[in-house]
């Protein structure tokens, strides 16, 4: 896929984040995940008068579509390099003390998944998995290759969901005596063998092993809980935090973290119920099929 067609890419739930990060004039707003700008773009075309911090931790996001964002809306679009585990201290460092609110987007960026290295199980590549080899030193490859096979199975299982883990590892294992697996396809002939093609899922038998795999190598779960108390710290007034999530195990960190937030009387949920992708969605973008959305407005201290 070319880059050009990852451009077009649609960001999911766009309406739904707009509506309920509701961006107001002379305000400023955080996307910490920017990818390729799509949910940034829709904030800034909404309210001309407000203005964006675009965070993203993948160098290549910010420099394919963060710059020609940049020259298209000027100062009112501020582009940082870091991780959103991270937040507050990036913050600090460019000596931003809060934000009226603040968009997350847990899902992978497609020009992740089509340019870096081990993310699709449909290209064949290296098995990196890094989001942001800066940040990350250990491979999917070193991963599959060194670890036992009772680590593999509890991979899959915790962070994949995956009902055949104990099997699949079991196989790596004894593939990987005959030769080292550092490839994506692969690995993903390995799980073939194993994992029956569900045409109702409509997704590959391999699809739960690389995302879990992807989840484990980038540490995703944890950034995710380190994101969420920086940022309701962040937010000023009453301003709201917006999360999408792709991933039962992200939706059900993101669900705890309101409940007890809203408990401790520190934040307002504004979803009782999460949001998922229209039915006109469903049609024209099938990558929004897994979305869950959850906002919730800062309690504004009296």
């Amino acid at each position: 896929m070319s880059e050009t067609n990852i451009q077009l890419h649609k960001p999911v739930l766009t309406q739904e984040v707009l509506h309920y990060l509701d961006p107001q004039p002379n305000k400023t707003y955080l996307d910490v995940t920017f990818g390729s700008g799509g949910h940034t773009r829709a904030i800034l075309e909404k309210e001309p008068r407000c203005k964006v911090i675009a965070l993203d931790w993948d160098t290549k996001a910010l420099e394919v579509y963060g710059q020609p964002l940049k020259q298209e809306f000027g100062d009112r679009l501020t582009l940082l390099w870091g991780n959103f585990a991270l937040l507050y201290k990036i913050l600090k460092k460019e000596r931003i003390q809060s934000v009226d609110g603040i968009l997350a987007d847990f899902g992978t960026s497609q020009i992740q998944i089509f340019t870096r290295p081990g993310f699709s199980v449909y290209r064949d590549s290296l098995l990196d998995m890094r989001m942001s080899p800066a940040h990350q030193k250990t491979t999917a490859a070193e991963v599959i290759n060194q670890a036992d096979e009772k680590t593999l199975a509890t991979i899959f299982k915790d962070l994949g969901e995956e009902r055949y883990s104990r099997r699949i590892a079991w196989a790596i294992t004894q593939e990987r005596k005959k030769k080292k697996i550092v490839k994506t396809l692969h690995l993903a002939k390995i799980i073939e063998k194993i994992v029956p093609y569900n045409p109702r899922l409509k997704i590959h038998p391999a699809t739960r092993v690389f995302q879990a795999l992807r989840i484990y190598i980038n540490e995703e779960l944890n950034n995710i809980n380190a994101f969420l108390s920086s940022a309701v710290k962040l937010i000023s007034g009453d301003g709201r935090l917006v999360c999408i999530s792709f991933h039962s195990l992200e939706d059900r960190i993101v669900k705890n973290f309101f409940k007890k937030a809203c408990q401790e009387e520190i934040l307002s949920i504004l979803t009782p119920k999460v949001i998922t992708a229209s039915e006109e969605e469903l049609r024209e973008n099938s990558a929004s099929r897994s979305a869950r959305l959850r906002a919730a407005q800062v309690i504004k201290k009296s």
